[in-house]
């Protein structure tokens, strides 16, 4: 009979070490899901900190890009203030050549005035005060003289 009171301890012990067995094999399981985990948290680390670079590369491009633009628009400021300088620059020279002009006519008027051969063709055409009647060649008694005015 000691057979059969002996059973029943069996199937404890048989119980026993197959729930030690399946707490075993759950354990392991767990581990080798969290280190399938880990592995995968790594590599979404690693393209993380990757994407991070890539973004900080980008801004870097991004300030140079407007460091140029501001750059640019700069140049064509200066270009602009450079072109307006211009602009008076080349009124006022004209505004001189304009007054040197002047004078220059005033000057040949009054050379006419005392040249007594231009107050002889004055006086026989009549001393109308045109200058193209005054000069039918075009120019004062200056150019007259000179072979090299064209005349």
């Amino acid at each position: 009979m000691g057979n059969v009171e002996t059973a029943p301890w069996v199937w404890v012990i048989v119980a026993i070490v197959a729930v030690v067995l399946i707490v075993l094999l759950l354990l392991a399981t767990g581990r080798r899901r969290k280190a399938i985990q880990q592995k995968r948290d790594d590599a979404h680390r690693e393209k993380a900190a990757e994407i991070r670079r890539d973004a900080e590369n980008r801004e870097l491009d991004a300030r140079e890009r407007e460091a140029k633009a501001a750059r640019a628009r700069a140049d064509a400021e200066q270009a602009q203030v450079e072109a307006a300088r211009l602009r008076q620059q080349a009124d006022q020279q004209a505004t001189e050549a304009k007054t040197l002009r002047d004078d220059v006519n005033e000057r040949t008027r009054k050379a006419d005035e005392l040249d007594p051969d231009i107050q002889g063709e004055r006086r026989g055409r009549g001393n109308s005060g045109a200058a193209s009647q005054e000069n039918p060649g075009g120019g004062s008694h200056a150019d007259r003289e000179n072979p090299r005015s064209g005349i």
